[in-house]
C-alpha cells in the first residue's frame, strides 16, 4: 500500500468519524426536544412582564405527559394522554390553540376542571372568591422613541399561595368585566399575565377553554434572552450590538 493511499484511507476514516458524531448528536437532540425539553420563543407581549418578546425558553414535555400534540405534525397515533400529569393553578403553559390545534400559546392557568372564573373591574374571582392582588409599582416597556409608558403592576395570589405579577394597562379594558366562565371537564382555563393585551380564554370565540389533549408541556426556564427591533426581530445582523441587545440578567431566570 502507498503512502498516499494510506493518507487518503485514513482521511475518510477521519471524515467518516466525524459525520457519525454529528448524527449521533443530532438524534440525541431530537430525542430531548421531542420527549424532555422543547424550546420556544415569545412573540408577542401576553405575558409581560413575567416573558417578554425575545426570550427564548425550555418547555418540559414531562409535566404533563405525552398527547398527539406533543410531537411534531400532531400525529393521530393515539387518544388522550399518555403518563398524564395534571397542570397545577399558576402554571405557565404552553398549548396548542383549540380552534386550529396548530398555533402554540403561552399562557398561565387559571382554572381547573369544575373552576368557575368570573373577572369584575379587572380582579379575578375564582370559585366565588377574589384573588387577591397587591400594588406593585409600574412596568414601564421600551419605548422606542415614543412616548413614556407606565402601566400598573399588581401581584396576583391564588388560595395555594402562588403569586405572580400581573399588567393593567387600562381601568376599564375588554377583559376587565367578563364571565363567569364555567370549566367543563377535560379542560382548563387560561390567562395572560398582560391582562389588557392577552387574547386567552376569555376570549370564547377565539380561545376558549382548553383541552388537556392541546398542553404541550410547562414553561421552565428561560435560556436566551434580548432586546428586538422594531420588527420584533433579535439583530443577528449586527453582531456589534449583540453585547447590548442581550438582556444578560434574564438568562438562565426560572419561569415562575
Amino acid at each position: 500500500m502507498s503512502l498516499e493511499t494510506d493518507v487518503a484511507k485514513r482521511s475518510e476514516s477521519g471524515w467518516w468519524e466525524m459525520i457519525k458524531i454529528v448524527l449521533q448528536a443530532l438524534a440525541i437532540a431530537m430525542v430531548v426536544r421531542v420527549f424532555f425539553y422543547q424550546p420556544f420563543n415569545i412573540p408577542s407581549g401576553s405575558m409581560k412582564d413575567t416573558l417578554l418578546i425575545g426570550d427564548y425558553l425550555f418547555v418540559s414535555k414531562l409535566s404533563y405527559g405525552y398527547s398527539r400534540y406533543s410531537f411534531p405534525f400532531g400525529p393521530n397515533l393515539f387518544e388522550g394522554r399518555v403518563f398524564g400529569g395534571q397542570p397545577k393553578r399558576g402554571d405557565v403553559a404552553v398549548f396548542k390553540l383549540p380552534r386550529d390545534n396548530s398555533t402554540d400559546y403561552i399562557k398561565r392557568v387559571i382554572g381547573l376542571p369544575g373552576d368557575e372564573i368570573m373577572v369584575r373591574g379587572g380582579i379575578v374571582f375564582l370559585n366565588g372568591k377574589e384573588l387577591p392582588r397587591k400594588r406593585a409599582g409600574v412596568y414601564v416597556p421600551p419605548s422606542n422613541g415614543g412616548p413614556v409608558q407606565k402601566i400598573a403592576k399588581y401581584i396576583e395570589t391564588l388560595p395555594s399561595g402562588v403569586s405572580y405579577t400581573v399588567l393593567d394597562a387600562e381601568p376599564n379594558g375588554f377583559f376587565d368585566n367578563a364571565g363567569p366562565y364555567k370549566v367543563p371537564a377535560g379542560h382548563y382555563f387560561m390567562m395572560g399575565d398582560n391582562r389588557d393585551n392577552s387574547t386567552d380564554s376569555r376570549a370564547t370565540w377565539d380561545v376558549g377553554f382548553v383541552p388537556y389533549q392541546n398542553l404541550i408541556g410547562r414553561a421552565e426556564i428561560i435560556f436566551f434572552s434580548a432586546a428586538v427591533d422594531e420588527h420584533d426581530s433579535f439583530r443577528w445582523y449586527a453582531p456589534w450590538a449583540w453585547p447590548l441587545d442581550v438582556r444578560w440578567g434574564r438568562i438562565f431566570n426560572y419561569v415562575k
